[in-house]
């Protein structure tokens, strides 16, 4: 190996490209965030509106987080990972669900927190909430559920 050869790109002044599974990884998170955010407009309109007619926000917040989760749901599949599944459309909901329903719990566990002990209101509260969960419930699927673009193509 001659010295020019053992001089780090970096070195030379040519970045490095990323990775194939970093720009998976990136197109992933992008594409499943502007599907969340879809789900979360409507996660949280209707848990303002539920709240407002007089609804008890945590019933209010269940009902319209499982409809947000429905949208993601279909998003995820049609638009996100398509093409990547491992299982059949069944198990593959049930695992999406599951997950689901684990990041409601999470959901509720937040939204209680701040609004019980850090004296936030419900709308207030929800943004900090939605970003723990949207975090829990991106990496949980994409990891258990959604095989790599690249183990798919094969």
């Amino acid at each position: 190996m001659s010295a020019v050869d053992s001089v780090s790109h970096v070195e030379r002044g040519t970045p490095l490209a990323p990775s194939k599974s970093l720009r998976v990884l990136i197109s992933d998170l992008f594409g499943y965030g502007l599907v969340s955010a879809a789900a979360l407009g409507l996660d949280w309109g209707l848990l303002i509106a539920f709240v407002k007619a007089g609804l008890n926000y945590q019933v209010a917040s269940t009902i319209s987080f499982t409809l947000g989760m429905l949208l993601a749901y279909a998003g995820s599949v049609l638009l996100i990972f398509r093409g990547r599944r491992q299982r059949t459309i069944g198990a593959e909901a049930v695992g999406f669900f599951a997950i689901g329903f684990l990041g409601l719990a999470l959901n509720q566990a937040l939204l209680f927190a701040f609004v019980h002990f850090a004296g936030l209101g419900v709308g207030l509260a929800k943004a900090p909430t939605a970003g723990f969960v949207f975090t829990f419930n991106f990496f949980a699927r994409r990891t258990l559920l959604f095989v790599s673009e690249a183990t798919a193509a094969k």
